[in-house]
């Protein structure tokens, strides 16, 4: 969810195999940084951090026939997918992934405060995050699944949710600048974005499913024996998003798991 460019850049990737006379799946991902692949150190398809170790690639590339048009971007707020990256859909497109909602609630605000900073800087900007879910990312959520259902009545959309950061072992907690309290509170805040992207969705149609990562990546968390997050880093834009292994191992298999 950390800041970048938003200007969303179509990239299609057709991988190896062999199509024969059948149309390929139209896939299009859209969404914020969880999206695109911060975490993953790298920038290697040009712009708002989209990689080649993000799903949506990754996806793209294990599923034989696939034609995939990736404008997820880094920064990314509910505004930016309708205004910039939903165009990039039609009624021809099969499959939407996206991840959205954080930096609309302010999850960076919450890692800067709540990171080597004052526990009341900390819990005041859990609350901020916690009042911005009740409040209004509902309705950015309802308006942004309806962009999405205008331009693609018929597409399979997964919508993938944000894990938890902090599991029960905070043995690398000192050098994260995170307390016991800290992780609770943090932990909190996305427990609720959780259940409140899971409803939005409910509310959409059959034809979104929301896959979340709270419990399919508990044991996972920062701290953890085979963390699929990052923790504090020199590269603020990849602290606390999915690792490598976190793409590859949590989210490919929730999105394969709805589309094959």
């Amino acid at each position: 969810m950390a800041a970048a460019g938003l200007a969303a850049v179509a990239l299609t990737v057709v991988p190896t195999g062999s199509a024969g006379a059948v149309d390929p799946d139209e896939y299009v991902a859209l969404g914020d940084s969880y999206s695109a692949g911060n975490g993953a150190f790298s920038n290697n398809l040009g712009s708002c951090f989209r990689n080649t170790y993000a799903y949506p690639y990754l996806v793209a590339q294990q599923r034989a026939n696939t034609d995939l048009t990736f404008v997820a971007c880094g920064g990314a707020v509910t505004g930016d997918v309708i205004e910039k990256q939903v165009p990039s859909l039609s009624a021809a497109t099969d499959f939407v992934t996206i991840t959205i909602g954080g930096n609309d609630v302010g999850f960076a605000n919450v890692i800067f405060n709540c990171a080597d900073s004052w526990s009341f800087n900390c819990q005041n900007a859990v609350n901020q995050m916690k009042a911005k879910i009740t409040d209004e990312l509902p309705a950015k959520l309802d308006a942004t699944y309806n962009a999405i259902k205008a331009k693609s009545p018929n597409a399979k959309v997964v919508v993938l949710g944000y894990s938890r950061m902090f599991g029960k072992s905070l043995s690398c907690a000192g050098a994260n600048g995170i307390t016991a309290q800290e992780a609770t509170w943090a932990n909190e805040a996305a427990d609720l974005l959780d259940a409140t992207i899971g409803a939005r969705v409910a509310a959409a149609g059959s034809n979104f499913v929301y896959k979340s990562s709270v419990q399919s990546w508990a044991g996972h968390e920062v701290c953890t024996r085979e963390p699929w997050l990052n923790g504090k880093s020199w590269s603020v834009a990849d602290m606390y998003h999915p690792t490598r292994t976190g793409y590859a191992k949590g989210y490919v298999p929730a999105v394969r798991s709805v589309i094959g």
